[in-house]
Formats: C-alpha cells, sequence, structure tokens
C-alpha cells in the first residue's frame, strides 16, 4: 500500500512538472474550438428551456456542479482512450483491449447508442430551426420538409465525407463567431430582465427534485464526449505518452469556456422569458434561440437568432457525427472478425454513410419530441458512457491504477448514477 502511494505521488509529480513543459499551441486551441463546436450546440439550442422551466434558484445550483462534472467525466474518458498499448487505438479498440471481446462488443454497443440518437436530434433542429426562419423571418410558405430536411443533411454530412482536417477548419472558422454573437446576445437581452424567478424560493424537496431531474439534459447539453476519442487518439499520435496531460489542459480550458459562455446565455434567456413562453418553446419543439426570434420585436434577434441555432447545431453535428460513425464502424468491423469475414473499409465506409444519411433524413422527416428524445435516450446513456466505464476502468485495469484513490473517481460516479436514476424518478 504504501509503495503504491508512494508511486502515485510521484506520477502526480512527473504529471505537474511535464504538463508545465508542454507550451499551449496553435494546435491545442484548434481541438478546444472543435470539442467547444461539439458541446455547445445543446448547451445552447435546449438547455435554457428545461432549466429555466424549474426555477432560477435550481439553475444556480446547476451552474455551480456542471463545471466540475464536465470536466472530470470528460477527462476519466480521455484518459482511458490514451491508456491503450496499441498506437492508433480510438475508443472501439481499448474496450476491447481492456475488458475482452465480448465486453468490448457491449460498450462499443452502448457507445454508439449515446451519440447516435444525439445525430438524428440535430437533423430534426437543424430542419426545424430553418424551417422557422423561413416562414417568420422572410414570410414565405414552408418548403416540402422532405426536401429541406435532406438537402441540408446532405450538406453537413459532405464536410465529414472531406475528412478530419476539413472538419476542424469549419468548426474553427464556425466557433469564432458563435462564441462573439453568443456573448453579444446575452449581454444584449439584460434590459428583457424580470426579476419575479429570483424571488419564488422553491422548498428543497422541489429545489433538489428539480436539479435531479435536468442532470440528464445538463450532461447531454456539456457532452463533448464523441469528439474525445479522436480528440485522444491525435494527442496520443503528437504527445506519446504526456497525451493524457496535454488533453487534461485542453479539457480543462474547453470546460471554462463552456460554462462561462452557455451558462451565461442560459441565465439571460431564463431571465428574458417566462416559464410560460419556455413551457411553449417545448410545445413547438423548436430551439430556443428560433423561439426568441419569433417573439422578440428586436429585428437583431429575430435575424441572428436563428443564425446563432444554424450555426450551433453543425458545429455540434460534426463532433457527434464523427462519434456515432466511429462506434458503428467499431460494432461491424468487430462482427464480421468474429465471424471470419474480411472487412472491406471501402464498402464499409460507404454502407455507413448511405445508413447515416437516410435514417438521419427519416427521423428529420418524422419531427419527434427533441427534448423527449434527449430525456429518454440522451442523457441516461451519455452517463453510463461517460461517467461510469471510465471509472470502472479505473479502478480495474493496471494502466490507469495511478488514478484510483481520488475524491474526483466518486463524485463523477455520484453525477452519473443521479442522471441514470433521473428517468425513473420523472416516471415516478
Amino acid at each position: 500500500m504504501q509503495k503504491d502511494a508512494i508511486c502515485t505521488e510521484e506520477v502526480v509529480q512527473n504529471d505537474t512538472a511535464t504538463t508545465k513543459s508542454m507550451p499551449w499551441t496553435r494546435q491545442d486551441t484548434t481541438w478546444m474550438l472543435s470539442l467547444f463546436g461539439t458541446a455547445v450546440g445543446a448547451g445552447i439550442l435546449f438547455l435554457p428551456i428545461n432549466a429555466g422551466m424549474g426555477g432560477f434558484w435550481p439553475l444556480m445550483m446547476m451552474v455551480a456542479i456542471i463545471g466540475p462534472m464536465t470536466y472530470l467525466a470528460h477527462r476519466g474518458l480521455s484518459r482511458f482512450v490514451c491508456s491503450s498499448s496499441k498506437p492508433g487505438s480510438d475508443i472501439t479498440h481499448v474496450v476491447e483491449e481492456h475488458f475482452g471481446v465480448g465486453a468490448g462488443k457491449a460498450i462499443t454497443l452502448l457507445y454508439f447508442f449515446a451519440i447516435y440518437p444525439i445525430v438524428l436530434i440535430y437533423g430534426v433542429g437543424i430542419t426545424n430551426t430553418v424551417d422557422s426562419f423561413i416562414v417568420n423571418q422572410l414570410g414565405m410558405a414552408s418548403p416540402p420538409r422532405f426536401i429541406l430536411s435532406g438537402v441540408l443533411i446532405l450538406g453537413m454530412m459532405s464536410v465529414m465525407v472531406a475528412g478530419e482536417k476539413m472538419m476542424l477548419k469549419v468548426t474553427q472558422l464556425l466557433v469564432y463567431p458563435l462564441v462573439g454573437i453568443l456573448a453579444f446576445m446575452s449581454v444584449y437581452l439584460i434590459p428583457d430582465w424580470k426579476t419575479d424567478a429570483l424571488q419564488v424560493v422553491p422548498s428543497t424537496v422541489d429545489f433538489l427534485g428539480t436539479v435531479w431531474l435536468t442532470i440528464p439534459v445538463l450532461i447531454f447539453a456539456f457532452n463533448h464526449s464523441p469528439a474525445i476519442s479522436q480528440f485522444s487518439v491525435s494527442l496520443k499520435r503528437d504527445h506519446g505518452a504526456n497525451a493524457a496531460r496535454k488533453a487534461d489542459v485542453i479539457l480543462r480550458n474547453t470546460t471554462f469556456m463552456l460554462v462561462g459562455f452557455v451558462m451565461m446565455f442560459v441565465i439571460s434567456c431564463v431571465l428574458a422569458l417566462s416559464p410560460a413562453q419556455l413551457a411553449e418553446a417545448k410545445s413547438l419543439n423548436l430551439p430556443i434561440l428560433s423561439y426568441l426570434a419569433n417573439v422578440h420585436e428586436s429585428g437583431f434577434v429575430s435575424y441572428f437568432g436563428p443564425f446563432i441555432a444554424f450555426v450551433a447545431i453543425i458545429s455540434s453535428f460534426f463532433g457527434h457525427y464523427m462519434g456515432a460513425t466511429e462506434g458503428m464502424k467499431g460494432l461491424i468491423t468487430k462482427q464480421l472478425r468474429s465471424s471470419g469475414k474480411e472487412v472491406s473499409d471501402s464498402k464499409l465506409n460507404k454502407f455507413i454513410l448511405g445508413f447515416m444519411f437516410f435514417t438521419i433524413w427519416g427521423v428529420a422527416i418524422i419531427n419527434p419530441s427533441i427534448l423527449g428524445m434527449i430525456e429518454a435516450l440522451g442523457g441516461p446513456i451519455i452517463a453510463a458512457i461517460l461517467y461510469l466505464m471510465p471509472m470502472y476502468a479505473i479502478h480495474k485495469v493496471p494502466a490507469l491504477a495511478a488514478y484510483r484513490g481520488r475524491f474526483s473517481n466518486i463524485f463523477v460516479v455520484i453525477a452519473g448514477l443521479l442522471a441514470m436514476t433521473a428517468i425513473l424518478f420523472g416516471m415516478m
């Protein structure tokens, strides 16, 4: 025990020293913006609706806990991917390396179903956003939904087909104006703030119940786990044994950026709209920015609100699409190899491309409830993969032994369990 403690202390000291000797680079900024873009779509589109309907003071509790939750959970997942002894191993390979073929298939399946529904959500979200803009801001007739959704989804997927470098470039171009306009919008709404919400103080039971029920949406809103696997693989390629330490710094700065910009915007929206208006936005299945554009008298909000929503959906779609295709490819590859069949990357990539397009397109035409999908599918499954699986790996995998025995691990496990049990509490 004493020897293990000394080893762990030495690892921590070496981590700190090595991190200090690794300067921040332009590539680090690119990855930070890409991770920010992956998460920010859901954060600014749907979080104000669910979080705001519960009142202002529970929202303040959410602001306090989401930073540590986001950073520690994503750090754990990145460390898990970086722990592989095989170069170039993504998450689908790492789970098999550490847990065996059977468990690897099961976790890869969960990983896919944690991300795939979110890709479907963005297909619905971008169609509704553009349709609302055409009807309410341009005053034109609503175009046929199957044509509009097909064109929009095809456009987003074409960037992903062009490759990782193109995706990172486009994301970087989108995130800079997104951050600027998002900050301006948060300040611009201040004159519309209503102080009524500050006077309403819920009972302890209602307060804790609201926070508990909102945790799955909160996790979903700040989730950038779909991009963590390729992010970690890239850092391991560039930094070798120091990849996990470099990832810690980038993820910490990403979390600061996310909490600062997203929660500032969420608070501004919640104070600018009444609970009845937030409930109406939920019933209309619209992102908060599209709803603001329809009810706000300002021309700036009317036109820039849908623009921000549009940019946020695209930037977030990229990271989630990357994770979903990675998970699906891992599932099919493992199944084919276990059956003794050869894997043709070319044919597999074409199949996945077709599957993703037609399923996203089909769901966009059907137009199911976005928040319903998040509450039922997104939050709980993401919590299992992002919060619980890496903590289990730290407890079991020898390569991650240096991270055992920390209070942060307990905190992440509790947050994950709360997210998974929240759906049961909601049903009750």
